[in-house]
Formats: structure tokens, C-alpha cells, sequence
């Protein structure tokens, strides 16, 4: 499996996804990864893995973005693209070449807390506002809505009662490169479906 990656910064759940491809616990191969931004973490990442590493901004002129995006995923063979914290909705040339293969990883458990503006710490801010039980992650399939397309995966994060944001923030971030990574584990092994999308 040929997968490709988008990432606005650091790229957690790359680094984690490509580690478990690098010692042999996932068998997939990291074909390419393109951010928005030239400054980002993540394509230095890509380059000292030997990944293909492209930059693709997308503020000056989106729909030449989208269209050079989509030609990029097709020329490096993507089966599969995941998106490691790209802060940019995707264009309708990439959602309908990719349709069904792109997945995003969201920290909440959706459809709870998603859509928007629901991002980062606001997620887990209404989360504790709401004086939730439990919070979590869901890697779900990327549609032209935000949080939106189908539940592929979730893990639960029991929360505990009056327990901070912050804390909240930090035990969801640490359970989804673990998550993303056994999901994909299950797509190569024929052990999960991706839903219609």
C-alpha cells in the first residue's frame, strides 16, 4: 500500500506511521509528503526518510492548489493519503480523484466536537465544558465537510472528573499516532474495510 501524506506542521502521526513502516510493523510504503507550508517540520521529516517532500501553498490561488495536489497524489502512486494535521479543507479535484482513500484523525470522538473551528484546544475545551465522561480520537474518511465523512477507527480516553484541558489535550494526542497506526494495520491486512464514502 502507496501512501501519501499531508501535513501543516509537525506531522505526528507521520512520524509515527512511518516508523512502524521503518521497523517492519506496518507493511505500506510512504511514497510522498506535501504541506501547505515551505517552513514545515514535516518536510524536513519527509527528507531525512527519504520521502519525496513537496510544497504546495495554498492561499494564492487554491484551485490551482487543489489541481497540483491531485496530479502529485497520482504521481507518486497513492492508494491511500493521510492527512497529519493539514490545517487546509481539501479542493473538489483532490476529494473526487481520492474520494474513499483519504483519512484524517480528529480528537474527540465524532460526531461529537467536530466540524469548523473545532480544532486543537477548543476541542478539548468543549469537551471538558461539557463535562464529558470520556474523549478520545476517531480517524474518519475526509469529505468536502469538516469532521464529517465516515468513522473508520476510535480509541476511548476515560477522562477524570474536573480534569483539565490541557491534560485532556495531552492523553488524546498520545493515543492517535497508535490509533492511526493499527487502523492502517487492519487496512493492509484485510482486516477493515473502508466504508462507501
Amino acid at each position: 500500500m502507496n501512501l501519501a501524506f499531508l501535513a501543516s506542521n509537525n506531522g505526528s502521526s507521520l512520524r509515527a506511521i512511518v516508523a512502524a513502516v521503518e521497523s517492519g510493523d506496518l507493511a505500506a510504503t510512504p511514497r510522498l509528503v506535501v504541506s501547505n507550508r515551505k517552513s514545515a517540520p514535516a518536510l524536513d521529516f519527509a527528507r531525512e526518510h527519504g520521502i519525496k517532500a513537496l510544497c504546495i501553498p495554498t492561499t494564492s490561488d487554491p484551485d490551482a492548489a487543489d489541481a497540483r495536489l491531485a496530479a502529485a497524489l497520482k504521481a507518486a502512486g497513492a492508494d491511500l493519503v493521510i492527512l497529519s494535521g493539514y490545517l487546509r479543507k481539501l479542493g473538489p479535484v483532490t476529494l473526487s480523484a481520492y474520494g474513499g482513500r483519504i483519512l484524517n484523525i480528529h480528537p474527540a470522538l465524532l460526531p461529537k466536537y467536530g466540524g469548523q473551528g473545532m480544532y486543537g484546544r477548543r476541542v478539548h475545551d468543549a469537551v471538558v465544558a461539557a463535562g464529558e465522561a470520556e474523549s478520545g480520537a476517531t480517524v474518519h474518511l475526509v469529505d468536502d465537510e469538516y469532521d464529517h465523512g465516515a468513522v473508520v477507527a476510535q480509541v476511548r480516553v476515560p477522562l477524570a472528573p474536573g480534569e483539565p484541558a490541557e491534560s485532556v489535550e495531552r492523553r488524546v494526542m498520545a493515543a492517535e499516532p497508535g490509533l492511526f497506526v493499527s487502523t492502517l494495520q487492519r487496512l493492509v491486512c484485510g482486516n477493515l474495510t473502508l466504508p462507501s464514502a
